[in-house]
């Protein structure tokens, strides 16, 4: 039993579907797959590795295939295509849905649509959609936001102070995304992507204070419902036995999900503007993925001052 599923209603909402038949209604219909197919050889009669859990699309190139055959091929094509019992057919381009796709439809229990959109647009909206619903995640103890167009995700023990950094961020213009529990979805083979739990969307708690909605308390810019996973920073007590590093010339990485994500230790003591590190973290996290390591130029200057050439170094 797949993992994760779609209700087929979120679809018609969500892309103005036309309903053309539906055996039953949709929120009973499930879909379980990220991609579609266009059936091509399927509507040859070939069935060969058909995988009818796929959303099957009817664009311009099918539609005119058919419609050159003659009626009683087309019917006998269909009859045995919609035998397969695809989970669903959509026609795009607001096409024509044939007279022996409705029968088979009855026959079958296929459901059968229709949207206005192109086929290669609707394709790729349709599957972008689908991977970020039916991805793989993860639930992890932290709090998401956005700083300057980045994605960190803060972690550390309960009570180190995760919820008021990110407050105070939320203060001076960047976003809240998720407090306390964050849902992280693996939506390709490089990138993650996180959210809140619906039940605690856009609220924060605060020791001392109480649960507190941050979208009516700053407005609605302060909040945003997703975003991808860009740096990992983890708030620790400072430990005065510890070494931390001063030159940042050695790279962090922990592992999510499989994929290797940028992490930064902060240690936290009574002074440390928390909120002004993690913007100049992220600052310096973005030059690192535009190719420009401030630590590695650093360290490059100094050796050319004491007479080394670093390229040799």
């Amino acid at each position: 039993m797949p993992a994760y599923s779609v209700k087929l209603s979120s679809l018609v909402e969500e892309f103005s579907l036309e309903p053309i038949y539906l055996p039953h209604p949709a929120e009973e219909i499930r879909i379980t797959r990220p991609d579609t197919n266009r059936p091509a050889l399927a509507l040859s009669g070939v069935f060969n590795l058909f995988e009818p859990d796929r959303i099957q699309l009817i664009g311009n190139a099918e539609h005119e295939f058919l419609s050159a055959m003659p009626a009683q091929v087309r019917r006998k094509r269909t009859f045995g295509f919609m035998a397969q019992m695809p989970v669903a057919v959509i026609f795009t381009n607001t096409l024509e849905v044939f007279t022996e796709f409705k029968e088979a439809a009855a026959i079958y229990s296929v459901p059968i649509l229709r949207t206005v959109n192109t086929t290669s647009y609707f394709t790729a909206a349709l599957i972008g959609s689908l991977s970020l619903s039916l991805a793989p995640r993860i639930t992890r103890h932290g709090v998401l936001v956005e700083v300057y167009g980045e994605g960190i995700l803060i972690t550390g023990e309960s009570g180190i102070g995760k919820s008021e950094t990110a407050i105070e961020l939320v203060k001076r213009g960047h976003r809240l995304i998720a407090d306390d529990a964050v849902d992280i979805r693996k939506v390709s083979a490089r990138s993650l992507v996180g959210r809140a739990p619906e039940a605690i969307r856009h609220y924060a708690e605060l020791r001392g204070v109480g649960v507190i909605d941050v979208r009516r308390i700053f407005g609605i810019g302060a909040v945003k419902e997703s975003e991808k996973i860009d740096l990992v920073i983890t708030l620790e007590q400072w430990d005065q036995n510890k070494f931390y590093d001063r030159m940042g010339l050695e790279s962090e990485y922990c592992e999510i999900m499989g994929l290797k994500i940028p992490m930064v230790t902060i240690p936290v003591r009574p002074g440390r503007n928390l909120a002004i590190i993690i913007e100049i973290a992220a600052m310096n996290n973005r030059q690192k993925r535009m190719g420009y390591n401030t630590a590695e130029e650093f360290n490059k200057q100094m050796l050319r001052q004491a007479g080394v050439d670093p390229d040799n170094y």
